[in-house]
């Protein structure tokens, strides 16, 4: 079967301000986000892809213009259900301020009990991006044969439910993954299981140095900015 490249979109504004952004308009790659998804071509030079699709947010569309610049004949697809999850009443909050809340606790060692205010639930989330996947796998390797490689550009939240999905991993484990901006994460599926052979790739180590702020376990929801 298809092989498949997740990337996260590149660095975006909300990403910097420490905010959850959802599905709230107006959000952007900012300048580092920029420059990420300008390397993204030449990450991806040796890679033959048969298509790309994308969530319909613009943080997304932005992540890839470039390689749709280099590369003009690549097919491009919109796919909402591979989307960022619907925060509800949570998005456009700041992180900070969300950390208080009480659900809060259960997003981090329980997401599979938790339905967001005014939002969906993060089983609906990772049901709907799994259901998009395999979709798009038995689409690709019908028009492209079996060999082929595609890629989606998503959401933090929603390549780690998909990466977790692939490992067998129940959702309550899935913030034990993590993929920083503009990462690269892939799956090869077979007729008896996937194999993930990338997982949150940025060419460089950096994320790995020390921060300067201590570590206190919690997973960034929404994806957070990556290395300073």
């Amino acid at each position: 079967m298809a092989t498949l490249i997740l990337v996260r979109h590149g660095r975006s504004t909300a990403n910097t301000a420490g905010l959850l952004a959802g599905w709230t308009p107006g959000v952007t790659l900012d300048e580092r986000g920029a420059a990420q998804a300008a390397a993204l071509p030449g990450r991806l030079a040796d890679v033959p892809l048969a298509a790309a699709v994308t969530s319909p947010l613009e943080r997304c569309r932005q992540t890839l213009q470039p390689l749709l610049d280099a590369r003009p004949g690549l097919p491009l697809h919109t796919d909402e259900r591979i989307g960022e999850c619907h925060y509800g009443d949570w998005s456009g909050r700041k992180l900070a301020e969300l950390s208080d809340e009480p659900l809060m606790a259960a997003v981090q060692q329980h997401p599979s009990s938790v339905t967001f205010p005014g939002g969906e639930s993060m089983r609906v989330m990772q049901a709907r991006a799994v259901e998009a996947v395999r979709d798009w796998n038995a689409r690709i390797e019908a028009e492209h044969g079996e060999d082929a490689v595609y890629l989606m550009c998503s959401h933090g939240d929603i390549i780690k439910s998909v990466v977790a999905d692939a490992l067998g991993l129940h959702l309550d484990l899935f913030q034990r993954i993590h993929v920083d901006p503009c990462s690269l994460t892939a799956i090869r599926y077979t007729g008896l299981r996937p194999f993930l052979v990338r997982l949150g790739d940025t060419g460089d180590l950096s994320s790995l140095a020390p921060r300067e702020s201590g570590d206190d376990g919690d997973a960034a929801v929404g994806g957070g900015a990556g290395a300073p």
